[in-house]
């Protein structure tokens, strides 16, 4: 019985995938983790771990790099959290144009008054005027599963929509409104946009990409809307554009101490996936991805291991974890042939310097042919699954 240890508290809708297995947040040397937000830096890594699954789409909170390194796959839940994340930007549309927060906040201050208040009411209100959503252009950086939700409820909306991502995907395109005007350089977006809502993964190429620089080329008045992850915009910059009145708002789901208070500044604390929906969707994801791998070597959704997932087609199958280098593959066939083995299918997918390779043979592998596949150099990792 493999073992499934849990990291977080996870939807329950999860222990149903995992009724053949040990689940529980207390067992031992792992084959497999499920996690949401703990950090997994100091994690003591066990011999048996094969995979962490991430109930979310962000893997900061994991060392994913280090973890391929020693053939742990990685997986996530892309667009399984995507409409409760789409739905939180569209109120936020409505909060950067209008002075909601404020106007609420303000209300606040006049309880006790009594029979004034109505009077209150309309001579006050006068501070808060906004504008309509409605005619307003919306730059959508990063077309993923939430950034194209969020393109085509905003057109809906009656917004104009710009889009941008240089690595959108034949399924995202086709899921994207035919009417949403697709760019090629987020420069047009920064020029022409009242609204910016960004959806990319935070890394060394995205990280402080929202900076004085960018802020400069932006609309005056703009809005920027940040649910992906608070380091892609700089704080200072940020600050200094709110404060110069360059930027009409800045709402963000991730706040620091730096932001809280500044005027403009609208920080949700980190609700984009807190919605009981997301949370069982997540986990169901997770957990399936993470059986899959387990039971069968299949890899779907990984972050730092290639794609690679087929039926079985043989009596055995062995899966390799390795280097993206050359010969890699003549060497496992050369092993397996010589173990007196048939190749019924193979398939070998990389992802920048990781691949992965599945191997159905005619008949169930022995260790001794495990070991000699694992002593080969470039190998992390191989499973007789």
């Amino acid at each position: 019985m493999a073992k499934i240890l849990k990291l977080n508290a996870i939807s329950p809708l999860a222990d149903k995938v995992f009724a053949k297995y040990e689940y529980s947040d207390k067992v031992e040397n792992p084959e497999g983790i499920m996690v949401r937000s703990a950090a997994m830096a100091d994690y003591k890594v066990g011999e048996n771990l094969l995979a962490v699954a991430r109930a979310g789409a962000g893997t900061n909170n994991i060392p994913v790099a280090d973890y391929a390194e020693k053939g742990i796959v990685v997986f996530n839940t892309p667009g399984a959290n995507a409409n409760a994340v789409k739905e939180l930007v569209i109120c936020e549309l409505f909060l950067g144009g209008r002075k909601i927060t404020e106007s609420i906040d303000w209300v606040k201050t006049i309880k006790g008054e009594g029979d004034a208040v109505p009077k209150l009411v309309e001579k006050g209100k006068s501070k808060f005027v906004g504008c309509e959503i409605l005619g307003k252009t919306l730059g959508v950086i990063g077309l993923g599963a939430i950034g194209v939700a969020v393109a085509n409820s905003a057109q809906a909306l009656g917004m104009k929509v710009m889009g941008c991502d240089p690595y959108l995907s034949t399924h995202n395109a086709i899921m994207l409104s035919p009417t949403v005007d697709v760019v090629e350089e987020r420069e047009e977006i920064y020029k022409n946009c009242d609204f910016i809502s960004v959806h990319v993964p935070l890394n060394a190429n995205t990280k402080g990409m929202f900076n004085e620089k960018v802020f400069a080329m932006m609309k005056d008045g703009a809005v920027l809307i940040n649910n992906s992850r608070g380091e892609l915009v700089n704080t200072d910059d940020v600050i200094a554009a709110l404060e110069s009145g360059k930027l009409e708002r800045y709402i963000t789901d991730f706040p620091n101490a730096q932001l809280i208070g500044v005027k403009n500044a609208i920080c949700v604390p980190h609700l984009g996936a807190s919605t009981p929906e997301a949370e069982d969707n997540c986990a169901i994801m997770a957990a399936k991805q993470l059986a899959d791998y387990i039971e069968n070597g299949n890899i779907v959704n990984s972050v730092n291991y290639p794609s690679n997932s087929h039926a079985r087609s043989g009596e055995g199958r062995i899966c390799i974890l390795h280097k993206n280098v050359a010969n890699m593959i003549a060497s496992f066939t050369t092993e397996i042939s010589a173990a007196g083995l048939n190749i019924e299918n193979m398939a070998d997918t990389s992802k920048g310097e990781y691949a992965y390779c599945i191997v159905d043979v005619s008949q169930k592998p022995t260790d001794a042919l495990i070991e000699k596949i694992a002593k080969i150099d470039g190998v992390l990792k191989v499973r007789n699954v």
